[in-house]
């Protein structure tokens, strides 16, 4: 398989590759071949997100804080200490080769409640719309012990499902899943792919081995199974190499998580059947045939409204004979289609008084029901 077929790909690259535990430092070189790595991408068409570790593990030792656990402010001043110069460096590195970066911080409530989702989604497509690529870590000086999400792996998995990513690639210090711990089995079996997680898997996880890294194999099949619900498949590979990217495409070991869903097959099965539609739009006979011919709905063929909905919520299609055409999310409230339903979209603008979508549903948020 391969990582350059990718339309839109997330890396995640862990503490303890990006930082010298020693020393707090971070190792250029190894940025370096993951910034080369990212530029052969793009080159090729595809859309590059990085999660990073490595904040806290270096603004540690800036502060002077001891080696071993830290307390929970401990880690957010350390964070709040060590983000700069983390962010400073992906800038240095990805400015080699005229890649222009972007810092997004988010916590799990920015991917698990809905207006702080779509307003993350909405950002990081910017971002990517742009050429930019943005560099993505947990926002460790606001989480607290309850919220956050421990880990980057899942975190990384979660920006996955949220953006549709095809593919995650998590970066180790091992190349892969085997059938028992290798640090403690010299028989250990690599797997090199995987379609179910298996409680033989789960049983043969591992665990951290660093003050500073936080996922260990565990952390890997959660985000395996974030990866795979959401139609995404998941490679873990090397990271302590010059060209990790490079290194997989060449042949080099490493475990695929693979799913036969798509992203947005498992997008829309989620559309079509985990939400509670929250209101109804009804539209007239030309949006019905633009429903039907893979266009979006556009506030001209809304005719009517029901409900009180909010940004971002499922609302059913109905017909002009009342008939379930389909589902989606919407990109206005209930109170802003109401204002604008009638309307050409170059007009939004000027009744809403701010420059929204063009469209009430993106056919990429739609679901249709059989047969229209």
């Amino acid at each position: 398989m391969s990582i350059h077929v990718s339309r839109r790909l997330v890396i995640k690259m862990g503490s303890a590759l990006l930082v010298n535990e020693a020393q707090g430092t971070i190792h250029q070189a190894r940025l370096a071949g993951l910034a080369a790595d990212v530029a052969d991408l793009r080159a090729g068409g595809t859309e590059v997100m990085i999660v990073t570790s490595g904040a806290i593990a270096v603004g540690r030792r800036h502060l002077g804080f001891a080696p071993g656990l830290l307390k929970l402010e401990e880690k957010q001043a350390a964070a709040a200490c060590g983000q700069i110069r983390l962010a400073h460096a992906y800038q240095e590195a990805l400015a080699s080769h005229d890649i222009t970066v972007a810092q997004i911080l988010l916590t799990i409530d920015d991917t698990e409640e809905r207006r702080r989702y779509l307003n993350a989604r909405n950002t990081i497509s910017t971002l990517l719309e742009t050429g930019a690529v943005p560099i993505i870590n947990e926002n460790d000086t606001v989480a607290t012990t309850e919220i956050r999400f421990g880990d980057n792996d899942r975190l990384a998995a979660r920006v996955a499902a949220m953006m549709t990513a095809d593919t995650l690639l998590l970066l180790s210090n091992i190349d892969g899943m085997y059938d028992a711990d290798p640090a403690q089995s010299n028989g250990a079996t690599w797997i090199p792919r995987i379609k179910v997680i298996t409680p033989e898997l789960e049983a043969a996880a591992g665990s951290a081995s660093s003050a500073d890294a936080s996922g260990g194999m565990q952390t890997k099949l959660a985000a395996a199974r974030i990866c795979m619900a959401a139609g995404c498949k998941m490679v873990i590979a090397r990271g302590d190499v010059d060209r990790p990217v490079l290194e997989i495409e060449n042949g080099a070991r490493c475990t695929w998580f693979i799913t036969d869903a798509t992203p947005m097959a498992a997008r829309k099965q989620w559309i079509a059947g985990s939400l509670q539609p929250r209101g109804t739009l009804i539209i007239d006979g030309g949006a019905e045939k633009a429903l039907a011919a893979g266009r979006s709905l556009l506030p001209a063929g809304i005719s009517a409204v029901k409900g009180n909905f909010q940004r971002g919520e499922a609302v059913n299609i109905n017909g002009a004979t009342g008939a379930l055409i389909g589902r989606g999310l919407s990109a206005y409230s209930a109170d802003d289609v109401r204002c604008i339903k009638g309307y050409k979209s170059g007009e939004i603008e000027r009744i809403l008084g701010y420059r929204g979508r063009d469209a009430i549903i993106h056919r990429d948020d739609l679901v249709l029901e059989e047969g229209v």
